[in-house]
C-alpha cells in the first residue's frame, strides 16, 4: 500500500475464514496451531467434557496434568507430597502409564481467581504499618509483605493477623485472601493473587465448634425462601497450604478430635 499509495484496508489484508477455521479446528481436535504444521502443535489444549454421570463431570474438571512423558519410570513425580494434603485427592488416578502423573483436586479444594489488594493496603496502612526505609534493620520487627513484596514492618504481629481474618470472617475482606504468619522468620505474608489452591475449614474457638445446628437450618430456610445466594456465615476458613502450616487441629481432653 505504501509503494502503490492506496490506502490500507485490514480487511483486504486479512481473510477472516483463516482465523475461522483455524480456531474451529483447534478447539474440535485440541490440537493448537497450524495444520500445517502438525509436528509443533500442542496436544491436549481443548477436551470434550465428560458428561456420562455427575460424578464423572467433576472428576474431569478437577484434573491435573503432569507435563511428563508417560514412558519414563520415575517414581517421585508419580507420589503425592507432604502439601498435597487435602487438596489433592491420594485414591483418584488413571492406571497405567499414567498413573501419578494425573492427579485430581479434591473435592472442596479450589483455585483462587485472585482479587485486587487494595482493600489491603489500605487497611495496613491505617493499623500500624511503620515505612520500611526507617525501620528495615530493626530485628524485633515483624516484616509484611503482600504478593511477595515488601510494603513496611509491624510491631505487633499477633493483633494484625487476628484483626485481618476477623475481617475476613466478617467478609469486609475477600474470602480468598490468605493471611499467613511465619514466626521463626518474622514475617506476615498476605496473598490475594490467582492461582493458590485453597481449601475450607471449620472455625473452632475456645474448644467450641462455631458452626452450629441453626447455621444449617438458617441456611436452608434462606435458599427456599429468598432463591438467591445468602451471605455467608463466619464458620469457616479457606486457607491455602501455607496458612494451613501455622494451624493446629483443635482436640479435646482425650486427645481425640472435637469433629468426628
Amino acid at each position: 500500500c505504501v509503494e502503490t499509495h492506496k490506502e490500507f484496508n485490514i480487511n483486504m489484508a486479512i481473510k477472516t475464514q483463516t482465523i475461522t477455521n483455524g480456531l474451529k479446528y483447534s478447539l474440535a481436535t485440541g490440537n493448537w496451531g497450524d495444520q500445517k504444521k502438525s509436528m509443533s502443535t500442542k496436544a491436549g489444549v481443548s477436551q470434550v467434557l465428560n458428561r456420562y454421570t455427575y460424578a464423572s463431570t467433576l472428576s474431569h474438571l478437577r484434573r491435573c496434568n503432569t507435563p511428563l512423558g508417560r514412558e519414563g519410570k520415575i517414581a517421585k513425580p508419580r507420589q503425592l507430597h507432604n502439601t498435597h494434603w487435602g487438596m489433592v485427592c491420594p485414591a483418584e488416578t488413571p492406571e497405567g502409564q499414567a498413573c501419578g502423573l494425573v492427579k485430581n483436586l479434591s473435592l472442596m479444594a479450589m483455585i483462587s481467581v485472585g482479587s485486587y489488594s487494595a482493600p489491603v493496603l489500605e487497611f495496613l496502612e491505617e493499623w500500624g504499618l511503620e515505612n520500611l526505609e526507617d525501620n528495615a534493620q530493626s530485628p524485633n520487627l515483624t516484616k509484611v509483605f503482600v504478593n511477595g513484596v515488601w510494603l513496611g514492618v509491624h510491631r505487633d504481629p499477633f493483633s494484625l493477623v487476628n484483626t485481618l481474618r476477623n475481617l475476613r470472617r466478617k467478609g469486609d475482606l475477600g474470602s480468598e485472601v490468605s493471611i499467613v504468619r511465619d514466626i521463626r522468620e518474622k514475617e506476615v505474608r498476605v496473598y490475594t493473587d490467582a492461582g493458590r489452591v485453597l481449601r475450607p475449614l471449620f472455625i473452632v474457638e475456645k474448644q467450641h465448634l462455631k458452626l452450629k445446628r441453626q447455621h444449617l437450618r438458617w441456611l436452608q430456610e434462606k435458599w427456599r425462601i429468598e432463591e438467591r445466594p445468602i451471605e455467608k456465615p463466619p464458620v469457616d476458613d479457606e486457607q491455602n497450604v501455607e496458612e494451613s502450616e501455622g494451624e493446629t487441629i483443635a482436640e479435646e481432653e482425650d486427645g481425640k478430635p472435637i469433629i468426628r
